[in-house]
């Protein structure tokens, strides 16, 4: 999985990400040649502001879980789009939930 899902408000890891989050370490371990970005999502609610630092958290939650795991800092970076890139479009629970992830794009 290269998605996982965070509460609202939250960046944490559970163990859902956990899992997630080992199999793309075996991947970029596999792999020493790739790089990888990890992208910080937020659902709609809350300033611009609050949701990129949010999202930022996000991707560096992922990153360091990843690094914790054996995969070198430098072949990681992040960013993040807060509000910006949402994959469900709605206002309501459901929409909120998907929209609050991290991503792991590959890169070659």
């Amino acid at each position: 999985r290269d998605v996982i899902y965070f509460d609202t408000d939250k960046y944490d890891i559970d163990s859902d990400d956990a899992a997630a989050l080992r199999q793309q370490a075996q991947y970029l371990l596999q792999y020493g040649n790739i790089r990888a970005t990890i992208e910080g999502h937020c659902d709609e609610r809350g300033t611009r502001e609050y949701n990129i630092a949010l999202g930022d958290r996000r991707a560096n939650a992922a990153k360091n879980y990843l690094v914790s795991l054996g995969v070198p800092a430098a072949r990681l970076t992040t960013v993040s789009y807060g509000k910006e890139r949402p994959v469900a479009l709605g206002s309501n629970e459901q929409a909120w939930a998907q929209n609050r992830r991290a991503v792991t794009i590959v890169l070659q």
